[in-house]
């Protein structure tokens, strides 16, 4: 990716973190990084293109520093609950634009979507090799467990205020309520 590319990416992320899918126009990306429309098409297919590329780096992003997080925990608790904190981290850091991506979700189109389910669904592999290695009772469904848990994960970011407890801390509090 040339500097220009990677240039344009981050200025549709923030774009798109900011104004949402809709509301972002081809012509606002290249008003950010002084292009004209015609010449910002050199660079990308599409502005729904963009958008698929800009959600494919952020979750292979977190993707990455969770496993990277994972790797380091030992036994399948530890696993977890790292796991759930590092996904709290990257998901509550204001810099971030994993959250506002994903929250955007439902309002691209019908092909858009389907293109970001693939992603996502290769995401969640993490969350169902962890789930896999967790000494539960039998009589838990670990799909139900898995959904359970990132839909928790996944709305902290629509309640949270940073003050009382750190992004860490409700991972940890997450991890052992569902360690319970």
């Amino acid at each position: 990716m040339s500097e220009r590319e990677r240039e344009i990416l981050e200025a549709a992320a923030v774009l798109f973190a900011e104004r949402g899918y809709a509301a972002t126009s081809v012509r606002d990306i290249g008003e950010r990084v002084g292009l004209l429309g015609g010449s910002l098409y050199h660079y990308i297919k599409s502005k729904e293109a963009l958008f698929v590329k800009v959600h494919d780096v952020a979750l292979q992003t977190a993707e990455d520093r969770i496993r990277d997080a994972i790797d380091k925990a030992e036994g399948p608790w530890e696993r977890l609950e790292t796991a759930c904190v590092t996904f709290l981290e990257i998901q509550l850091d204001p810099n971030s634009i994993t959250m506002p991506l994903m929250s955007d979700f439902q309002s691209v189109p019908t092909e858009v979507r389907e293109r970001l389910i693939v992603k996502r669904d290769a995401f969640e592999k993490i969350f169902i090799a962890l789930i896999a290695d967790l000494p539960l009772d039998k009589k838990l469904d670990r799909h139900v467990y898995r959904l359970l848990l990132l839909t928790l994960l996944n709305s902290v970011s629509s309640w949270y205020r940073e003050g009382r407890l750190t992004p860490e801390e409700i991972g940890k509090q997450i991890s052992l309520i569902f360690r319970h």
